[in-house]
């Protein structure tokens, strides 16, 4: 048995697998903290640019335009030149955005920006998740996607209170610029680090590890992988799922839940950047629940199951019940991330019915409607209550009322019914590869 050979460091191989790790983080906290930044920068995006709320909405909603449209080929790219090289390209495209968004000076200047920035970051999270399914054991998946998801959202809350508080020493100009020229760090660092499979770092794989024959690679062309995947029923669920609940949370915490809530709670920047936190804490810790305890009761379909439920019965508070800031609204927002949490399954359950060489395309499949229900909703929720808006202004920046965000918050109520029924016809894998005999 391999694992049993001398020359296998066991130790080693545990160092590199988790500084590999950790250098994909860094790259996917920046991929948070782009998405969700917009939130926080919302009133000097239209105070600089002079934008409206459909405007402001379409502005942000570039980054999911292009992070959609590119889902599928970063899936290829895992699976064929692999993550090292796809995750360089990355982060040199998203530093060049974050620059150029940064030193805009017109509302289409900050839009192309924005467009490098979603384009840049698109490839970070299917690399890493194809990364993780080569790293780490199987059946240890759901937890490690769980903790990935977390981790990440370290870079959303930092998008949250801490960019609230920073911007009253720099610019948002400035940050962005900063953040550019971290991503351009983060390539280099990418390129020397980062290897995409163990036996290319001089280890063997983790089946050869445990006395396996390892899985077998790819044997055809991309485009017909591509088909096969696409073509196979039961990995679609997941996509609906996301487009309906991680769809809905982000374009809701990543645009329009800081507007809401000083527009319909009278909060300030820095008071509404809390409940974006709180929101953002409780989806991290939802991802690392739910796929913890996934793993341990060998189930995805029920506890997705009760997540989109979780997640639903918090709209309906957040959006349609009488409460005051405090204590309740945190609660409430906290639930919302918690249900939206288990989101995180359905990347173990599309990697668990296809063949192992195909877990990228998979997960780009289930993860692109995670970003097609932002870049819908985001835009729309700006479009509706444009229609309703009085002509109030403050401070340069127009003022909704309570009654066109509930109108509007209608869209995230159909999300979640959406990833409710979609959840219902998970496939259930039982934590394991069901294209695979052992």
């Amino acid at each position: 048995m391999i694992n049993s050979s001398p020359s296998f460091d066991r130790a080693h191989f545990t160092r590199v697998c988790w500084s590999i790790y950790a250098l994909l983080m860094a790259s996917y906290l920046l991929v948070f903290f782009h998405r969700m930044a917009p939130a926080v920068v919302s009133a000097d995006l239209m105070r600089s640019f002079g934008a409206t709320g459909a405007a402001l909405g379409s502005l942000a909603a570039t980054y999911f335009y292009l992070y959609t449209v590119m889902q599928i080929p970063a899936g290829i790219l895992a699976d064929t030149v692999g993550t090292r090289l796809a995750v360089t390209l990355g982060n040199m495209v998203s530093g060049a955005g974050s620059i150029l968004f940064g030193l805009a000076s017109t509302l289409q200047e900050a839009s192309i920006g924005r467009a490098l920035v979603g384009l840049g970051v698109s490839v970070v999270f299917v690399g890493l998740m194809k990364s993780n399914s080569v790293w780490f054991r199987e059946r240890d998946y759901g937890f490690i996607s769980g903790l990935t998801v977390l981790l990440g959202n370290i870079g959303a809350i930092l998008a949250a209170g801490p960019l609230a508080g920073l911007l009253t020493i720099w610019s948002w100009r400035t940050v962005f610029i900063a953040l550019g020229v971290i991503a351009l760090a983060l390539a280099a660092l990418s390129w020397f680090g980062v290897r995409n499979s163990p036996e290319e770092a001089g280890f063997p794989s983790l089946r050869q590890q445990e006395g396996k024959a390892r899985h077998a690679g790819r044997e055809q062309h991309w485009w017909h992988d591509l088909i096969g995947v696409l073509a196979t029923g039961r990995a679609w669920p997941g996509f609906w799922v996301n487009l309906g609940m991680p769809g809905g949370l982000l374009a809701f915490l990543g645009l329009w839940a800081i507007p809401f809530l000083r527009d319909a709670h009278g909060l300030e920047r820095s008071a509404a950047s809390l409940y974006t936190s709180i929101g953002l804490a409780g989806f991290a810790c939802g991802a690392l629940f739910y796929g913890w305890f996934s793993d341990r009761l060998h189930r995805r379909g029920p506890p997705l199951i009760v997540g989109t439920v979780v997640y639903g019965v918090a709209w309906l508070g957040i959006g349609y019940s009488h409460w005051e800031p405090g204590l309740l609204g945190l609660a409430w927002f906290g639930l919302l991330g918690f249900g939206a949490g288990a989101f995180v399954l359905t990347f173990a359950a599309a990697k668990e019915v296809m063949a192992p060489a195909l877990a990228g395309m998979a997960i780009a499949l289930v993860n692109t409607g995670a970003f097609l229900g932002a870049a819908i909703l985001q835009p729309a929720v700006g479009w509706i209550i444009d229609l309703a808006w009085s002509g109030a202004m403050a401070n340069g920046v127009r003022v909704y009322g309570s009654a066109d965000y509930r109108t509007a918050f209608f869209l995230m109520l159909g999300g979640a019914l959406l990833a409710l029924v979609a959840s219902c016809f998970i496939h259930e894998t039982r934590c394991r590869n069901i294209t695979l005999s052992d």
